[in-house]
């Protein structure tokens, strides 16, 4: 007599009834799970996870049972058809439970950023303009006299000190000079020193200037403030990966390559989204929401036969061994549509699975 281990709490009463009459009828048979693996020729490792509630079997599997055990198949069928539909069932409620879980995320994420005070920048917000090199902004200050005198010289039509003296007709209609008051245009010799000294006193001038603009609009400064300010404010940046349940260890392309059931994603995070018949083989294509992960499971297959699964140019595949079944790796998908399941009998016979209806 086998020993059973304890169904999981979370199955559905419908799911949690079939798989205890699967388990009475193995106890009255007196077989053991090796021997209805080898007479229903689907792997021990299946009938392991189909009588502890891991999965439900096929129909075609359930037949093959019924045979071995000398139960009604047609009430064990009519079984299994409401447990396949309680089964979808809970798939359609954790499928919505995860997207609630996502969007919850989503709005905790978008919270705590208005938390830390991230902000667009307002309307009327501007950087500060550079400053250009020689030269400053125009603060609206006044200006040092020793710069004032420095961009007075030969501005064409600029009046002089000596003009308004008086110092003859015509002095204040040609460029020339600023000359200080009460001085004359006689004084040649000494014009020339008079404006080296200027136009150093107006290179200082503007030094100053430019030293000012920089303290006041330099790193540091108000002006820097602004510039922050000005720049967009960082998006929120709300996580891609849903948190998992306890069990599932990869989500969409970390679950390609890899065993559908050593990840988690089978059992009640699975169902079969399309499935065909070719020669004597079956065909399914297997889908986890959960994981946004499918692969493709051959049962009543002849040694040799291929199964193969793609999608998005991934592709896996694997090749039926004595146990008449196999199933491939998985490939990253994030509907149920997305990936397509196809066998290659020994025999030559081709075929992929079509999309359930209903």
């Amino acid at each position: 007599m086998p020993r059973w281990r304890a169904l999981p709490e979370e199955l559905d009463p419908q799911v949690r009834e079939f798989a205890g009459q699967l388990r009475r009828l193995v106890d009255r048979s007196g077989l053991g799970i090796a021997a209805v693996a080898d007479r229903t020729g689907y792997s021990r490792t299946s009938w392991e996870r189909y009588l502890n509630g891991r999965l439900l079997p096929p129909q075609r599997a359930v037949i093959a049972f019924a045979e071995v055990t000398g139960a009604n198949s047609g009430h064990l069928t009519t079984m299994w058809e409401l447990a396949e539909r309680a089964w979808s069932r809970s798939e359609m409620r954790h499928d919505v439970t995860m997207e609630a879980i996502r969007v919850s995320q989503a709005r905790a994420a978008l919270e705590e950023f208005e938390a830390k005070g991230g902000k667009k920048p307002g309307p009327g917000k501007r950087a500060a303009p550079p400053v250009r090199r020689g030269g400053a902004k125009d603060t609206g200050r006044p200006k040092p006299a020793a710069g004032a005198a420095a961009f007075d010289l030969d501005v064409p039509g600029a009046v002089s000190s000596a003009a308004q003296g008086g110092d003859g007709p015509g002095v204040a209609d040609r460029p020339g000079p600023v000359t200080p008051a009460g001085r004359g245009d006689g004084d040649s010799a000494g014009r020339p020193r008079r404006r080296t000294a200027l136009l150093v006193s107006g290179v200082v001038g503007a030094l100053l200037l430019v030293t000012a603009a920089v303290l006041l609009f330099g790193p540091g400064s108000g002006g820097d403030e602004e510039a922050r300010a000005a720049r967009p404010a960082p998006k929120p940046t709300v996580s891609k990966t849903p948190k998992l349940p306890p069990g599932v260890k990869c989500t969409g392309e970390s679950c390609s390559g890899k065993d559908p059931e050593t990840m988690g994603c089978g059992g009640k995070y699975a169902k079969t989204v399309a499935d065909a018949t070719v020669g004597t083989a079956f065909i399914e294509v297997r889908h986890s929401t959960v994981c946004a992960a499918s692969w493709a499971r051959i049962t009543q297959a002849a040694p040799g036969d291929t199964v193969k699964i793609t999608a998005d140019g991934q592709a896996e595949s694997d090749s039926a061994g004595p146990g008449t079944e196999a199933y491939t790796q998985m490939v990253a998908a994030e509907a149920p549509d997305g990936a397509e399941g196809c066998i290659r009998t020994q025999a030559g016979q081709q075929g992929c699975a079509q999309p359930r209806t209903g």
